[in-house]
């Protein structure tokens, strides 16, 4: 089973090396990781996904609890949640395929950040799913870069991580 994990961190260096360094320890891989500095300078809001079972994910928060580094976490995947990525996607866009690439763009709620006399590059949010379905559709065409953030979450309502 697919889980977020929404960690709330000190700010200091080899923070994430000791988080990522705990899932490796135990051969469970991380599909996605985002990290960046909270409101708080001090702290770091890092966002895991990675799958496995309710008991594995159980033991690996708990032992992620024991980290000095780690103020608090959550396992979102229990709790009515926000999920984003983000992506640059730089496509070729030459004549008329100019005026379709934009349509394409329009109708996935993405922006043209950035224009050339040949290129075109893309920004798009959404699930994963809906980054996936992008890629997809832009299949035929001449995908010159895709850069993607990775997954992040934050609960809804007055669920949070202070």
């Amino acid at each position: 089973m697919r889980h977020i994990i929404s960690i709330l961190l000190e700010n200091e260096t080899g923070a994430l090396s000791r988080v990522s360094g705990l899932f490796s320890a135990r051969g469970y891989n991380i599909e996605s990781l985002t990290v960046a500095t909270t409101d708080n300078p001090s702290l770091s809001r890092m966002t895991v996904v990675s799958r496995g079972s309710d008991e594995v994910i159980d033991q690996i928060t708990k032992q992620l609890n024991k980290l000095v580094d780690v103020v608090m976490l959550q396992d979102l995947t229990g709790h009515a949640y926000i999920e984003r990525e983000m992506m640059l996607l730089k496509v070729g866009a030459c004549g008329q395929d100019r005026e379709e690439l934009m349509r394409l763009v329009d109708i996935f709620r993405g922006r043209i950040i950035d224009v050339t006399d040949k290129t075109y590059t893309v920004e798009l949010t959404g699930v994963g799913d809906k980054l996936d379905a992008f890629i997809t559709a832009m299949a035929q065409r001449d995908i010159i870069e895709v850069v993607r953030s990775g997954a992040m979450g934050i609960a809804r309502g007055k669920i949070a991580l202070k």
